[in-house]
This record gives structure tokens, C-alpha cells and sequence, in this order.
């Protein structure tokens, strides 16, 4: 095989793989919410380009390669969903950085924010004072979220995939026994019986496997 056809074949090989990975994954890997979902992107094009052009690696080896690849994200992902901590380990969670007008030092430095970045932040949402937010937070893709006073939370996930949300019961100000008393209210006893759990507008929106 000359080389234009073994780069040509390599690199369908590798656009097919990338397709097949989204399709069987979801199509988080379009738009990804994680520092982990951004890594396989980076690392998937680091293998295709790194072995396209490379001749002493052969195409049973290349294929090898993604497999391995594609165990490993599946594997992460399954891991993710089904495992809060190690999604909090991997992924980070949200930080509250304003409560109340009162700015969370220990909370910016752990999410790398310095004084002016927080003010910049602030300024691109023309709010020139911390003492006019309720509350700020970092999510675990790096977005800002600002709340005024006066203002009804946005809509945050409590439960997702029947695994708790604890750092979201934080930030809406709630515990686990609330939390728990509200679904005993809709007839749920376990968070494993719950697909996904909204607090909308100071209400708590139940949305269950069956």
C-alpha cells in the first residue's frame, strides 16, 4: 500500500471511530461541560494525528489503539454517572464565590480566580459592586452564574442519573433531610428512583425513571 492510501485509510478509520464514539456516547463530546469531555477530544486528535503519518505503526495496531481509547471513555463515562465523587474528583463541582453580597476567598482561590478576575466577571454583567449579588457560582465548566437579589434561582439539578447533587443542595441553601422530606411528599423514597430533580422557582420538579 503506497503511503497517500495508508494516511487516506488511517484517517477514514479514525474520522469513522470518532463518529461511532459520539453516536454510542451521546453527543456530549460536540459541546464539552467538563475539563474530562474536552481531554478525550484532545487526546483522540492527538492519536489520529500522531499515527496517520507514522508508517511504522500498522493499521491492526492503529485500531488496537482506539479501541483502547474507546474502553477507556466509555469506562470514564459509566464511572461519571454512576459515582458522584469521582465525577466531583474529575470534573470538579460548582463553588459558591458571592453569598450574599460577601465574596468566598477560599472558594476563588480554588477556582483560580483572583480579585480582578471577579470584578471583570462582575463588570461584563454590569454589576459594578459584590454587595448587589445574592450569590455568584462557579460551574464545573468554568461558567459564571449570577444571581440578584430579588431574583428567583435558576434552576438547579439536585438529583441526575439518581445520584445526589450535594454541592447544588449547598448553593439553594437546603439539606439532604429537606430534600428527602420533599420526595417522601411525591411518593419517592430513593434518590435511585429519580432520573432527574430540578428546584425551579422555589419549587422541587421530580422527574422519575418510570
Amino acid at each position: 500500500m503506497s503511503g497517500f492510501a495508508l494516511v487516506a485509510l488511517k484517517l477514514l478509520i479514525g474520522f469513522l471511530a470518532l463518529i461511532f464514539v459520539i453516536n454510542f456516547t451521546g453527543k456530549g463530546n460536540l459541546s464539552p461541560t467538563s475539563a474530562s469531555d474536552q481531554i478525550q477530544n484532545y487526546v483522540l486528535g492527538g492519536v489520529i494525528g500522531g499515527v496517520i503519518y507514522n508508517r511504522s505503526i500498522s493499521i491492526f495496531e492503529y485500531l488496537i489503539i482506539l479501541i483502547i481509547w474507546f474502553t477507556l471513555v466509555v469506562g470514564l463515562k459509566w464511572i461519571k454517572t454512576n459515582n458522584v465523587k469521582v465525577k466531583q474528583i474529575l470534573d470538579g463541582k460548582a463553588l459558591i464565590i458571592i453569598d450574599n453580597g460577601e465574596v468566598n476567598i477560599e472558594n476563588c482561590k480554588k477556582a483560580g480566580l483572583t480579585a480582578h478576575d471577579v470584578a471583570f466577571k462582575l463588570r461584563t454583567n454590569n454589576i459594578y459592586s459584590v454587595k448587589k449579588v445574592k450569590r455568584a457560582v462557579v460551574e464545573q465548566n468554568g461558567q459564571f452564574i449570577i444571581i440578584h437579589y430579588g431574583e428567583e434561582n435558576p434552576k438547579f439539578p439536585l438529583i441526575t442519573d439518581g445520584q445526589l447533587q450535594p454541592d447544588i443542595l449547598n448553593i439553594i441553601g437546603k439539606d439532604e433531610d429537606w430534600l428527602l422530606g420533599m420526595m417522601a411528599q411525591k411518593g419517592f423514597n430513593d434518590y435511585s428512583e429519580i432520573y432527574l430533580a430540578e428546584y425551579i422557582d422555589k419549587e422541587l420538579v421530580l422527574i422519575s425513571y418510570n
